[in-house]
């Protein structure tokens, strides 16, 4: 691939960024990514979505379970389908899976700058203190090569051990990245003076 058009990745910092979590039928993994998130208490705007969506339903029973299992409160949910405007408004959009990525990538490319899977940024994500932009800038994310370990497996079809495990793999990912968001709001802070 080659270098992202210059306005695909954001030039300004937004004071609360807007984060949104894909997967794909934003049922299960997104849902649980973003109450996760929300309880870290991080400055950031998260909205959920899927890439293969019915639109409107309920969060299930299971997902409930697992969020509850791992001390999160389960949001007012019901699911949608990411479309062009939400990627589009997004500052970073976290897939939970590489086939999200890709999705991304096929779907509207320009958006994927800011695209990484949760457990790319978990782990590669710095936490020196620049705006968040830049910092997913230099990642190159519109030309990294996806790998196996970026996955969290949709524990769709499976029963609430394999829900519950789903939630605590994902509080786990989501640790790291609430400290690097953190960094973030430090940054700005200092910027503004404040």
């Amino acid at each position: 691939m080659t270098n992202p058009a210059p306005d695909a990745v954001r030039k300004h910092e937004m004071p609360n960024p807007r984060i949104l979590f894909l997967c794909t039928g934003n049922a299960a993994r997104s849902v649980m990514a973003g109450a996760a998130l929300v309880a870290t208490r991080a400055q950031v705007e998260v909205l959920t979505g899927g890439t293969l969506v019915l639109d409107g339903q309920p969060m299930s029973w299971r997902t409930r379970a697992a969020l509850e299992h791992v001390g999160l409160t389960p949001p007012q949910h019901r699911s949608h389908q990411a479309t062009i405007e939400d990627l589009d408004q997004a500052d970073v959009i976290i897939a939970l899976a590489p086939e999200h990525v890709e999705w991304v990538r096929r779907t509207h490319a320009p958006a994927a700058p800011r695209t990484a899977t949760l457990a790319r940024l978990a782990r590669l994500l710095s936490v020196e203190p620049a705006p968040l932009t830049e910092r997913i800038a230099s990642m190159l994310l519109h030309d990294v090569e996806l790998e196996p370990w970026e996955e969290v497996v949709d524990p769709g079809g499976g029963e609430v051990p394999q829900f519950k495990a789903c939630a605590e793999e994902i509080v786990g990912l989501i640790e790291p990245l609430a400290r690097a968001l953190h960094t973030n709001t430090d940054t700005a802070n200092l910027v503004a003076g404040r």
